[in-house]
Formats: C-alpha cells, sequence, structure tokens
C-alpha cells in the first residue's frame, strides 16, 4: 500500500469547492492518506469560510493525521526549503510516506520526480496521472 502525504496546499485546494478533482485521492484503491497537524492547520487557517473548513474536516476524517513532533528527521543532504515548508517534508519522511503530494512549484518544483529521504515528491496531477 501506498502511503501519500498532503501537503497543506493539496488539503486547501480539496476543501475549496465541493466537485473537484483532487476528490479523486480520497477513492483511490491501495493508497493510504496522510498528513499533518501542522499541515492541516495550514490548511483550516488559510480557507476563508466556514463551508470550506467544514469540507477540510471531513476530508481528514479519511486521512492519518500525524500528530506534532517534537523531533523530526533532519532534511536530506542537499535540500534546501524555506523553514514553513521544511517540517512538511520532514514529516513525510517521518511518517513513511511513499510520496509527497505538492502543488508548491516554488519551493519543491526542483524536487518534483526526486527521492527525498525515501519520500517521492511530485505534484498531485503527476500521480493521479500514473494511476
Amino acid at each position: 500500500m501506498k502511503r501519500v502525504f498532503l501537503d497543506a496546499n493539496v488539503l486547501f485546494s480539496a476543501a475549496w469547492r465541493e466537485e473537484n478533482g483532487l476528490l479523486k485521492l480520497w477513492r483511490l484503491a491501495g493508497v493510504a492518506l496522510v498528513t499533518s497537524a501542522y499541515a492541516a492547520r495550514e490548511a483550516e487557517i488559510n480557507l476563508p469560510d466556514d463551508a470550506q473548513r467544514q469540507r477540510l474536516r471531513h476530508l481528514l476524517q479519511r486521512v492519518d493525521v500525524l500528530p506534532p513532533a517534537t523531533a523530526l528527521p533532519p532534511l536530506p543532504s542537499g535540500v534546501h526549503l524555506p523553514a514553513k515548508d521544511a517540517p512538511i517534508l520532514q514529516a513525510a519522511i517521518a511518517a513513511d510516506a511513499t510520496v509527497l503530494l505538492t502543488g508548491d512549484v516554488t519551493h519543491f518544483g526542483p524536487y518534483f520526480g526526486k527521492r527525498l529521504g525515501g519520500v517521492q515528491v511530485l505534484p498531485p496531477a503527476a500521480f493521479l496521472a500514473a494511476g
């Protein structure tokens, strides 16, 4: 089974409107969705209305949300991420995720398709297209 870590921007986008392509992630067989409390909180505080925050809470019921960790693994050698993004990759590594899904092209884009600490970094569209 693939463990797929969802970045805050993926959670945010999935909750943005009732019907969107990212919801396919919740219907995939052989996939366990996981995220961190940090990512879930980031998504929640950035959603502008109550209906969206309610959709996020509903989606998170089917995601393994890792509690805040006091000690995250270090970033892999040669990986440079801003302080707000580093905990996402570190949590994905700590969660033994197979894949980290993120729409953050600016900071994670250089790592798309690469394995960092055993976790493959992909945009959601590429993961969904691969089936």
